[in-house]
């Protein structure tokens, strides 16, 4: 069985291209335009990783981080950021949020890949 990856960024260029690349390698991705839009698909479905964009509209990466894990059966779903911002105090509020890792934009397909698959497994 793949494992399923949850997609949110409010580029949706930028969506798709993650989406393509982690479907390429053979993970299931399904996608959302927001913190908000990702906490809806959340309580439908099972997901082994989140990707998530920083700063988006109705809800940031930040707080969709914070509100996944309170959660219980998100607790220990693992968040990586993937954002344009590259400031270290910013990483470290993702960090205590509860972000696994941190990949700035743009990023390069074999990066992506390599995350996801130690994160994974």
């Amino acid at each position: 069985m793949p494992k399923s990856i949850l997609v949110v960024d409010d580029a949706v260029s930028m969506r798709s291209l993650m989406a393509m690349t982690l479907r390429g390698a053979g993970y299931e991705v399904q996608e959302a335009s927001d913190g908000k839009d990702a906490l809806g698909k959340l309580s439908g479905a099972k997901f082994d990783l989140i990707l998530t964009d920083l700063n988006m509209p109705n809800m940031d990466g930040i707080s969709l981080i914070k509100e996944v894990k309170t959660r219980p059966n998100c607790k220990f779903l693992p968040v990586v950021m993937l954002t344009t911002e590259s400031q270290e105090s910013k990483k470290e509020e993702g960090r205590q949020a509860g972000a696994k890792a941190w990949i700035v934009k743009p990023f390069k397909p074999e990066t992506l890949l390599g995350v996801v698959k130690k994160i994974l497994g």
